[in-house]
């Protein structure tokens, strides 16, 4: 099968098209023939060597796809050859054909394009788990999406408007803050020259928000700690700003907050199980109903995966990128 190689792995990679084996699927898989997946940061990464796959993953890159499974283990029941559904993966979405565990596999929604569905199970994953079983984000609380207008920053600001909350976000352009507010974001933040504490303050009467969902790190992490309300929580997802920083955890104590930073890739199947069926029970029905849909930046071929890598790099994008494999 047709694959994306990363040859020369560090600063100076290069994506190519080589030839892979077919992978095959065991117990309690899939294999899905692709036609969407979707690029992650976490793709740059592992290109220049910073970010392995967990063991026992495929080295190919891509952690999400969509397709139709062409192949199932036998012990799957929920899935059969022929359906078309999208699937969080450790690795191989890159090719023609990659394996899912059925756990983390979903049908695609009823009159999505197939392809752009593969811009779902990443961004859904870790806008889930991370906002409504870490942060423990509940009816009537405000929340603040930092990088809101990435694939993650997009999903994140739609769902929690659509589930009724008051959704502020940081991007550094105008064009990017507009296309925060127009997916539900009650204020955008322009981060180039607005300060966000102040305007998160500002906008709930010095109050703070409950929940910040934050990929910045850096000076942000202390900076975070002055716009939460008493008993708020902030997580983090990533640290693009940097891991360390100098930080006055006094706001902590004074204001009772809590901190916490997860990952996704490296975690059980059975865990992401839980969070899959969460999705299919409260989020899916959001996005038939056409209160979520994936904002699509750029489709690039499978051929053209090192130019949708320099868009991401260039953080130029609005929401997501694909790549078409099918």
């Amino acid at each position: 099968m047709r694959a994306i190689e990363v040859e020369n792995p560090g600063p100076e990679y290069r994506l190519a098209i080589g030839v892979a084996a077919r992978p095959v699927p065991h117990a309690g898989e899939v294999l899905i023939k692709g036609l969407g997946a979707g690029l992650n940061r976490a793709d740059l990464l592992q290109a220049k060597g910073q970010y392995p796959p967990p063991a026992g993953a495929s080295s190919i890159l891509g952690m999400e796809i969509s397709g139709e499974i062409v192949e199932c283990a036998a012990d799957v029941q929920e899935f059969k050859v022929g359906d078309s559904v999208c699937a969080l993966v450790t690795g191989g979405g890159y090719a023609e054909f990659c394996t899912a565990s059925a756990k983390c596999t979903l049908p695609i929604p009823e009159g999505m394009d197939p392809t752009h569905a593969a811009a779902l199970p990443e961004a859904l994953f870790t806008v889930w788990t991370n906002l409504f079983d870490s942060a423990r984000l509940s009816p009537g609380e405000t929340v603040l999406i930092h990088g809101g207008s990435s694939g993650i920053g997009t999903t994140a600001i739609q769902l929690c408007a659509a589930l009724g909350h008051r959704v502020y976000a940081t991007a550094g352009t105008p064009e990017k803050c507009a296309a925060c507010e127009r997916l539900g974001a009650a204020r955008a933040i322009n981060y180039r020259n607005e300060d966000f504490v102040e305007v998160t303050n500002e906008a709930t009467e010095g109050h703070g928000v409950h929940v910040i969902l934050d990929m910045v790190g850096g000076d942000y992490i202390g900076r975070n700690l002055r716009a939460l309300a008493p008993s708020g929580r902030l997580v983090n997802i990533a640290f693009q700003k940097g891991a360390t920083a100098e930080v006055n955890f006094a706001p902590m104590l004074r204001k009772r907050l809590s901190f916490m930073a997860t990952t996704l890739r490296g975690r059980s199947v059975e865990e992401k199980g839980k969070i899959r069926d969460a999705l299919k029970e409260h989020v899916w029905p959001l996005i038939e109903a056409g209160r979520l849909r994936p904002v699509i930046d750029e489709t690039f071929p499978l051929a053209e995966a090192q130019a949708g890598h320099r868009k991401m790099a260039s953080s130029a994008h609005i929401g997501k990128i694909l790549l078409a494999v099918g």
